[in-house]
């Protein structure tokens, strides 16, 4: 690893320099966003939310304050993309405002654990929803699975490595069929209920059954916020944006308030032809709703559902080698994985070493055991990057601040993160004790590859620079330029 000079792209850079340069329309930023955060959980997740919380009334009740908790925080991201113009999100954030060490082990878990098992598990979803009408006693042979959630993320890899306009492209492509998915569910729930199947929505039965454990009702919090996750991945693709200051919050406030908008109908809409009981017996509501409602075309909605995963992994692949490419560029990782094709102007190092990671997680085994172990992880690191912001409006009361939050949106958001990590530890000690130990193991990794680089033996370092220069050959990358 070596240190390299920040040099990230901005508006007017001339087309011969080689770096990577702000294509990022507003509408790719909306659809990055939504795209990325409408994946298989709007499909999934209200099983869980609705078996903690109880009743159909407090389910809705969450998912919209999931809504709105995650567009304070996605509002607040806003803020710190545009303070803090730098690709990489959380991790260039808690650089910024802690250090290199607490950066370093934010991005060691997202390298080794949180990126690829996430990205794997969203690809194996795909496969299994994909395959899923071939095998109409739902048991999909596990093999092929693996296969297809494999060619998924290599194939979108690809994608991204040929170009970043064809990756925004099926991203915007993708994004539209999840919404043409949600809009028939939708559409049919608006129709039934005109033609009063109410029966469950009504006033007097809508809350029955509520739980009363405040630890279940967190936990359905949690399943909630989990379909939200992906609202903050915009901000690891600021440097690509144009004009940033004023398309960030542009499509934050665009993407949050209609991504909620259609969780909170879509739950409506199935409890107008599900009952609670089948709810609670369903692996997937989005399918049993189709199967329901649309007889001989139900398979249509397994088939959306997969298409929603593919372009969440799509974007999900998009926005992690940036996190990388950045973590590279400034020292933390493998030079390689801070250069850029001299044709293609894309992070192809950072790609495909991202595609070979989730690939290799797709055949670990229990990948699910371990995204549990790092659930807490994520919101650590964005109470984190809050924390900063926050400390920093006292500190630097001047600074410029093209969007500026109220004070209080940051500092409940800060407060509520606190509190998710305080309640995942106590839910679940074991787990966060030992997803706490893997993020502490990348501090003999720092010391060792980061802070004490040049200590390393000779033949290391060359072993390392000839690896480079092959792979520079291989791959025709270079490091990108200074700007002019």
């Amino acid at each position: 690893m070596s240190k390299q000079e920040d040099s990230k792209p901005l508006a007017g850079v001339g087309d011969s320099q080689i770096v990577l340069k702000p294509r990022i329309t507003l509408l790719n930023a909306c659809g990055i966003i939504i795209g990325t955060i409408i994946g298989s959980g709007i499909f999934i997740s209200p099983v869980g939310v609705f078996k903690d919380a109880g009743s159909v009334g407090l389910s809705l009740i969450i998912w919209t304050i999931g809504g709105i908790f995650s567009t304070i925080g996605a509002l607040c991201y806003g803020e710190l993309g545009t303070t803090i113009v730098k690709s990489g999100g959380d991790y260039a954030y808690i650089r910024e405002f802690f250090g290199p060490l607490p950066a370093f082990l934010r991005l060691w878990i997202a390298l080794v654990i949180i990126r690829p098992t996430s990205q794997a598990a969203i690809a194996l979803t795909f496969s299994y929803n994909l395959l899923q009408p071939f095998f109409p006693c739902g048991q999909s042979p596990e093999i092929p699975i693996r296969i297809f959630a494999g060619l998924c993320i290599t194939l979108l890899s690809a994608v991204n490595c040929f170009s970043v306009r064809w990756a925004t492209r099926v991203q915007d492509v993708f994004t539209l069929a999840k919404l043409f998915a949600l809009a028939i569910i939708i559409l049919i729930g608006v129709v039934k209920i005109f033609q009063g199947y109410t029966e469950f929505l009504a006033p007097s039965v809508v809350f029955d059954n509520t739980s009363n454990d405040i630890g279940k009702i967190i936990l359905a919090f949690y399943n909630g916020l989990y379909a939200y996750g992906g609202w903050n991945y915009l901000n690891f693709v600021t440097e690509e944006m144009k004009d940033p200051a004023k398309n960030l919050p542009k499509a934050i406030l665009i993407s949050l308030p209609l991504v909620s908008f259609i969780y909170v109908t879509a739950n409506i809409a199935y409890f107008t032809l599900l009952s609670p009981a089948e709810f609670l017996e369903s692996n997937a509501v989005a399918v049993l709703f189709g199967d329901k409602v649309l007889g001989v075309m139900s398979w249509i909605i397994p088939v959306f559902v997969s298409l929603s995963c593919f372009g969440s992994v799509n974007g999900s692949i998009f926005t992690s080698s940036r996190l990388f490419f950045v973590g590279a560029r400034d020292g933390q990782l493998p030079n390689i994985l801070a250069m850029i094709h001299t044709e293609n102007l894309t992070p192809v190092p950072a790609i495909i070493f991202n595609c070979l990671m989730s690939c290799v997680f797709l055949f670990a085994g229990d990948i699910w055991s371990l995204i549990t172990y790092f659930s807490f992880f994520n919101w650590l690191c964005i109470g984190l990057a809050i924390g900063g912001m926050i400390w920093w409006r006292y500190k630097y009361p001047d600074m410029e601040r093209p969007v500026k939050m109220h004070i209080s949106l940051p500092i409940t958001f800060f407060l509520a993160s606190a509190f998710l990590v305080i309640m995942a530890i106590y839910a679940a000690p074991m787990e966060c004790l030992i997803g706490s130990c893997i993020a502490l193991s990348g501090v003999p990794v720092y010391y060792i590859g980061v802070k004490y680089q040049n200590k390393q033996p000779k033949c290391l370092d060359k072993g390392l620079d000839r690896f480079t220069i092959t792979m520079q050959k291989m791959l025709c990358v270079v490091f990108q330029e200074q700007q002019k």
